[in-house]
């Protein structure tokens, strides 16, 4: 599982600061965890997380690999704001089945459960959420989303992390471009792989490529795919590779 680092933010102005900044609608978070990301002006990826309410203030649920330049990005657009960042004290808590009572429905995919922010770190969890990922093509941050990524190619209106009736915020506008075209050229799909063949393999199809092999649970995996190159038998390396979805 990628280790999370959990911010807080608190101050009169932080739903009003944050709104204005990521994909989805912040003042969801009274009806459960919400899903975002924030973009560049240009639309690409920087950061994703999940936005949860705790007493005076928000969580901020971020890959470990992302969490200061999340800090450093949020207090750089801070200005006068009314508005603290700090880390909180928190642990993610992750599991299946029934949700304890302290806990949220993951908001991506009723299939990968609950999550819960407790003060000690959570000890067991053999779950494999990398075949859950896979199988409900689940983006991870740093190896589907990577700061070339445009999230809609990734699946993110699906994933319920993009709200188009909200506000702007950085990013909004060729995000909303690319909402209204009529079919994406390129974009995250499951695959079948037969053979061996290591994530960041280049995926050609006809001698021309046509992709990049992602995350991979046995025989599945998710790969990043030129549409209009991606038909038929593909190789990755040694491995076969053909489109499921």
């Amino acid at each position: 599982m990628t280790k999370r680092r959990i911010l807080k933010l608190t101050g009169n102005d932080k739903t009003e600061f944050l709104q204005g900044l990521v994909t989805n609608d912040v003042n969801r978070i009274e009806n459960g965890l919400v899903y975002a990301a924030m973009l560049t002006p240009q639309g690409k990826y920087i950061a994703d997380f999940f936005i949860a309410k705790t007493d005076g203030g928000m969580l901020l649920d971020v890959a470990e690999s992302h969490g200061d330049m999340l800090f450093q990005r949020l207090s750089m657009y801070k200005l006068r704001a009314d508005v603290s960042i700090a880390p909180a004290d928190l642990h993610l808590h992750r599991g299946l089945g029934d949700a304890p009572e302290d806990a949220l429905p993951d908001p991506r995919h009723a299939a990968l459960g609950w999550r819960a922010y407790r003060e000690t770190p959570q000890e067991d969890d053999d779950t494999d959420w990398t075949a859950l990922r896979v199988a409900h093509q689940i983006p991870e941050t740093g190896i589907e989303l990577t700061p070339d990524t445009f999230i809609l190619e990734v699946g993110f209106e699906r994933l319920s992390g993009v709200d188009f009736r909200k506000g702007c915020y950085v990013g909004q506008e060729v995000t909303a471009r690319m909402q209204h075209k009529t079919e994406l050229r390129k974009g995250l799909a499951q695959v079948s792989v037969e053979g061996p063949a290591d994530q960041g393999a280049e995926i050609v199809a006809n001698g021309k490529p046509a992709g990049t092999l992602l995350s991979r649970a046995d025989d599945k995996a998710l790969a990043y795919l030129r549409f209009d190159r991606a038909t038929g038998p593909m190789q990755a390396g040694d491995a076969v590779i053909t489109r499921l979805t």
